[in-house]
C-alpha cells in the first residue's frame, strides 16, 4: 500500500516542515561555514586523517543545507512540488545521501579518536591523510549508491510522482514501488545506520574506559562532550528514522509517522558542529579565535557606522543652523 500525504501529517503540517527546515538552515549554515574555514586552514598547515574526515562531513552538511531551500519551497506550497520536476529526484538524492554520510563519517571519526588514544605514539607519527581520502571516497560511494534508489523510484515506469498527476515529490508510492523501496530501506538501516552505530559505540566505550584511568579532567570533559554530541546524532536524529525503515518493511507500507522523524534527521547539520568542537582542543582554539576575529570585524563596522551617522547628523545640524541665520 502507498502512503497518502494528507493522512501522514496533521493539518498545517507543511508549516512544521518549513519551520524545521528554516531553523536548520539559519543555525547550521553559519556554523558549518565556520567549520569549513577552520578545517581548510588546518589541512593547509598539517593534514591529518581526522581533519580530512571532518572536512568531508562539513561539506556533506553544507550540501544538505544549501538544498534545504528546495524543501522549504515544497513545504510552503503545501507539500506539493512546484519546481521543475528534474529537481525532485536530484534534491531527494542529495538530501538522503548527506543524511547517511553523517553516520558513516561519525563512525570513521570514532575509529580515529580511538586510535589516537589507544596508540598515541603510532598515531602522532602517521597522519595518514591519503588513507582518509580513500575512506571518504568509499563513504560517498556507499551512501550515494544506496540513495540512488530515489531515481529508481521517481523515474520508474508508471511512477505516481509525475508532475502531471498528483504533483508530490517522493511522498506517495504504489505497491510495485514499495516492493523495491522497502527492502532497500531495511538494508540502509542495517548497513548505513546499524553498523556505524555499533562501531561508534564500541570505539567510544573503549575511549572512555582508557581515559578514565588517568586523563586530565579537561580532556575527559571534552571527550564526554564528543560522545554526547555523537550519540545525540545517532539516537535522536537518525534512530527514529531508521526504525521507521524496519517498521515499514515488517508492515509492508511506509509508517504514517515517517515524515515526522525525517525532520529529526535534518537537524543533524546543527549538531555536527558540536562534534567538531569537541573533537580536538585545536579546533576549539581555532573556533574561538575565529569568533573573536568576527566579533572584531563587527565591532569595527559598528564604530565606522556610528562615526558616519554622527558625521551626517553634524552636517544636518549645521545646515539647519545656517537656515536659521537672519538674511
Amino acid at each position: 500500500m502507498g502512503t497518502n500525504p494528507e493522512q501522514s501529517f496533521f493539518p498545517g503540517h507543511h508549516w512544521l516542515y518549513f519551520s524545521v527546515y528554516l531553523f536548520a538552515f539559519l543555525v547550521g549554515l553559519p556554523l558549518n561555514l565556520m567549520a569549513l574555514v577552520i578545517f581548510v586552514g588546518k589541512l593547509r598547515h598539517r593534514p591529518v586523517a581526522v581533519d580530512v574526515l571532518l572536512l568531508n562531513l562539513t561539506i556533506s552538511d553544507l550540501i544538505l543545507l544549501l538544498f534545504l531551500p528546495f524543501r522549504m519551497v515544497e513545504a510552503a506550497n503545501g507539500m506539493r512540488w512546484p519546481l521543475p520536476f528534474f529537481l525532485c529526484p536530484f534534491s531527494g538524492f542529495l538530501f538522503f545521501t548527506t543524511i547517511y554520510l553523517t553516520s558513516l563519517f561519525l563512525a570513521a571519526v570514532s575509529i580515529e579518536r580511538f586510535l589516537s588514544v589507544a596508540y598515541p605514539v603510532w598515531y602522532k607519527t602517521r597522519p595518514r591523510p591519503g588513507q582518509a581520502v580513500l575512506v571518504s571516497g568509499a563513504c560517498w560511494l556507499l551512501a550515494a549508491g544506496h540513495c540512488s534508489v530515489v531515481y529508481v523510484i521517481e523515474l520508474s515506469e508508471g511512477s505516481s510522482h509525475s508532475p502531471n498527476t498528483n504533483g508530490t515529490c517522493y511522498l506517495e508510492f504504489q505497491e510495485y514501488q514499495l516492493a523495491i523501496l522497502l527492502p532497500v530501506r531495511l538494508e540502509m538501516a542495517v548497513v548505513l545506520f546499524g553498523m556505524p552505530l555499533l562501531i561508534t559505540s564500541y570505539c567510544y566505550s573503549q575511549l572512555v574506559w582508557i581515559l578514565s584511568k588517568g586523563a586530565s579532567h579537561h580532556r575527559r570533559k571534552r571527550v564526554a562532550g564528543l560522545v554526547a554530541a555523537t550519540l545525540l546524532n545517532f539516537l535522536v536524529c537518525f534512530g527514529p528514522y531508521n526504525v521507521s525503515h524496519v517498521v515499514g518493511y515488517v508492515r509492508g507500507e511506509s509508517p504514517s509517522w515517517r515524515g515526522y522523524v525525517l525532520l529529526l534527521s535534518t537537524l543533524n547539520s546543527c549538531i555536527d558542529p558540536f562534534v567538531y568542537y569537541f573533537s580536538s582542543s585545536g579546533f576549539q582554539a581555532d573556533f574561538q579565535g575565529l569568533l573573536r576575529r568576527l566579533a572584531g570585524v563587527w565591532s569595527s563596522y559598528r564604530r565606522e557606522r556610528s562615526v558616519e551617522l554622527k558625521g551626517k547628523e553634524g552636517v544636518k545640524r549645521g545646515e539647519h543652523s545656517l537656515r536659521e541665520l537672519p538674511s
